[in-house]
Parts: structure tokens; C-alpha cells; sequence
């Protein structure tokens, strides 16, 4: 009798810290897969400050090398601005050509819908953009 009862005792505990792992990696996944949907991944500025409290916790940085990497940061996006500035046409006649070769295998009936999609990604695209 006495083994039977040891038994059922060990059994118990056995069940009961499974259960306790279960619930501890249960709630471990669902906090580590958690999302922040109100945060555009787009923003450039959002991106920005993800970018230097990276670098500020994975380096160490100062509060001078922080205060130092602001105008680095902000001649590079300088210079992508210019850059993307000055490739601009060349970008809208590669698009414009596409544009073309597309429609020149459209039918007539599908033309009022390209242009429809068109204006609709146009109008998304202006929604992105804005900051």
C-alpha cells in the first residue's frame, strides 16, 4: 500500500511540473511573437530611431558618438535624395515604356481596368509617401 501511494504521489508531481513547463513555454512564445501594428516599418524616421538605439545598445555608444552619427545619418539621406533626384526621369521612361508594351497587349476592355489599377496604385502610393 505504502509503494502505491509513493507512486501516485511521484505520478502527480510528474503531471503537475509538466504542466507548469507547458504553461511557461505557452506563454513564452505568445509574448516573443507578439506584433506592434501602430509602427509603419516605412517611416524614415521611425527607422532612423530604431536604427541609433540599436547601435546604442549593441555598441555602447556615448552620448558625443550618438550626437556625432546624427550628421552622418542625415548627409547620407542627403545624398540618396540627390541621387534618386537626378535618376528620377530615367526611372518614370523605364516605367512609362513598361506602361506601353503592357497596354500594347491589353484588349480594348481590359484597357479601362489597367488604367483603373493604375490610378488605384498611384493613389496608394501617394498615401505611402505621405508623412
Amino acid at each position: 500500500m505504502r509503494r502505491t501511494t509513493l507512486t501516485t504521489s511521484l505520478y502527480l508531481a510528474l503531471l503537475f511540473l509538466g504542466g507548469v513547463a507547458v504553461g511557461v513555454f505557452g506563454h513564452r512564445l505568445y509574448t516573443l511573437n507578439s506584433v506592434n501594428a501602430s509602427v509603419d516599418p516605412r517611416n524614415p524616421e521611425e527607422f532612423r530611431r530604431r536604427y541609433v538605439a540599436e547601435m546604442r545598445s549593441k555598441l555602447k555608444l556615448t552620448d558625443d558618438q550618438v550626437a556625432r552619427l546624427g550628421p552622418i545619418l542625415n548627409e547620407t539621406r542627403r545624398r540618396h535624395h540627390e541621387l534618386v533626384d537626378k535618376h528620377r526621369p530615367e526611372f518614370k521612361a523605364i516605367h512609362d515604356e513598361q506602361v506601353q508594351k503592357i497596354r500594347g497587349i491589353l484588349t480594348d476592355s481590359q484597357q479601362a481596368g489597367y488604367t483603373a489599377m493604375l490610378a488605384e496604385r498611384e493613389k496608394q502610393r501617394q498615401r505611402d509617401r505621405r508623412p
